[in-house]
């Protein structure tokens, strides 16, 4: 069993910051990719940000210059790190954990419940 607890979303005006941060937990053995998906009012998911266990990251091009996406391995936890947040970043932003390998054998992707983020024009 794997659980990803997301925080950090909340309530921010236009040109400031935030700071996600999603926790993986669980009979982990590795895992692969870290990364952020959001999910903006009447659209569908789509990636904002992924890095890998080496450290590689790629960003959407909507975010690029202003997220910046981080990893802590021993704490198995992904941050996400948004300057110059504009309204068109609103929505529900997701963790995800990819290539996750359990202890007991096994391998797949898990998702975090998900955490609102809400830009002010």
């Amino acid at each position: 069993q794997v659980q990803l607890v997301e925080s950090g979303g909340g309530l921010v005006q236009a040109g400031g910051s935030l700071r996600l941060s999603c926790a993986a937990s669980g009979s982990i053995f590795s895992i692969n990719a870290m990364g952020w998906y959001r999910r903006a009012p009447g659209k569908q998911r789509e990636l904002v940000a992924v890095i890998t266990s080496g450290g590689r990251a790629n960003y959407a091009d909507s975010v690029k210059g202003r997220f910046t996406i981080s990893r802590e391995n021993v704490k198995r936890t992904v941050y996400l790190q948004m300057n110059s947040l504009k309204p068109e970043d609103t929505g529900v932003y997701y963790c995800k954990a990819e290539d996750v390998q359990i202890v007991t054998g096994g391998m797949g992707d898990y998702w975090g419940q998900g955490t609102q983020v809400t830009v002010s024009s």
